[in-house]
């Protein structure tokens, strides 16, 4: 047999030697296999974000050269009461929209992850809303809201409650909106709640029913602190989501009546590409952006941490 010498084997500051240039070229090869993403994602992500702020700062109609203007359209947008109006819709959308989309899909996730027959069926039932298109789904809800044949005012006129016009009525299209947009995307936080459920032991409710806990109590003190994770990723989505809110809108009212229901991404759409304002429509996806950031810091500041 032969033998090794010490002396043919690396000294300690010469394997530290190897080992770093082993963690470089391992550190390269894997850039090397991520550049092709780079260079898309910078060319059609970063260098877009900051090409709009760019443009926020000139006026620009797509046809003359842009001529900067510095924090002028940030400043009109101070007074331009159509864009505060859009900010406002906006907002009452997602003051409504946010707390359903977390409850609604929650007792809907508790529903179908009970031991009931038919459970596969009921999930199947509550997750196909969110693969039909933004525009079917709009088609759907003008009929269900339809004031002469929609059956919303059928079912209502059985239990003698008088029918409305839904979305041309100032104090109920926004409302409107709001449900026909829950229906269509509980299906997915269904989902989300569905696997946060799935990952919460079940030794702690067994344990918990030793003690005599009741339903209730499993409920608050283990099913919505194992859900907080999923909870606050759903806000958080959700309030991004509801700012951006566009397509649904312009389907159903297209921003009416009255404007009631006109949203700061219409507002932005318009202001492009009917208007080709583009450095004012720039501002203004900024200020939403802007706007959407302050309330993700504060969900993520002001939400416990699960694990203290």
């Amino acid at each position: 047999m032969t033998t090794l010498n010490n002396a043919s084997l690396p000294s300690g500051r010469q394997q530290v030697s190897l080992r770093k240039r082993w963690w470089r070229q391992q550190t390269w090869s894997a850039y090397l296999y991520m550049l092709p993403f780079l260079i898309l994602f910078t060319l059609f992500y970063v260098y877009p974000i900051f090409q709009g702020l760019y443009i926020s700062l000139t006026s620009w109609d797509l046809i003359t050269p842009q001529k900067y203007i510095g924090f002028q359209n940030y400043t009109n947008l101070l007074s331009d009461k159509q864009f505060w109006t859009t900010l406002r819709n906006t907002a009452y959308f997602t003051a409504l929209n946010v707390p359903l989309a977390i409850l609604v899909p929650l007792g809907l996730a508790l529903l179908v992850n009970a031991p009931i027959r038919g459970q596969g069926i009921f999930r199947t039932v509550f997750s196909v809303p969110m693969m039909i298109s933004v525009s079917a789904i709009a088609i759907i809800w003008r009929w269900f809201y339809d004031p002469t044949s929609g059956i919303t005012n059928y079912y209502l006129e059985l239990i003698g409650i008088q029918g409305r016009n839904w979305l041309t009525d100032i104090n109920t299209a926004m409302p409107a909106i709001v449900i026909a947009d829950i229906w269509w995307r509980s299906g997915w936080n269904m989902t989300l709640f569905m696997a946060g459920l799935q990952e919460i032991p079940e030794e702690l409710y067994d344990a918990a029913k030793i003690d005599g806990a009741g339903g209730w109590n499993l409920f608050r003190y283990i099913t919505l602190p194992g859900l907080q994770p999923t909870t606050l990723f759903i806000a958080v989505t959700t309030v991004i989501g509801s700012f951006r809110v566009f397509a649904i809108i312009l389907q159903l009212t297209g921003g009416g009546p009255f404007e009631s229901t006109r949203s700061v991404v219409q507002n932005l759409y318009e202001t492009a590409f009917q208007f080709f304002k583009m450095g004012k429509a720039s501002a203004i996806a900024w200020i939403l952006f802007a706007i959407v950031l302050v309330f993700t810091i504060l969900q993520f500041r002001l939400s416990p941490n699960p694990t203290e």
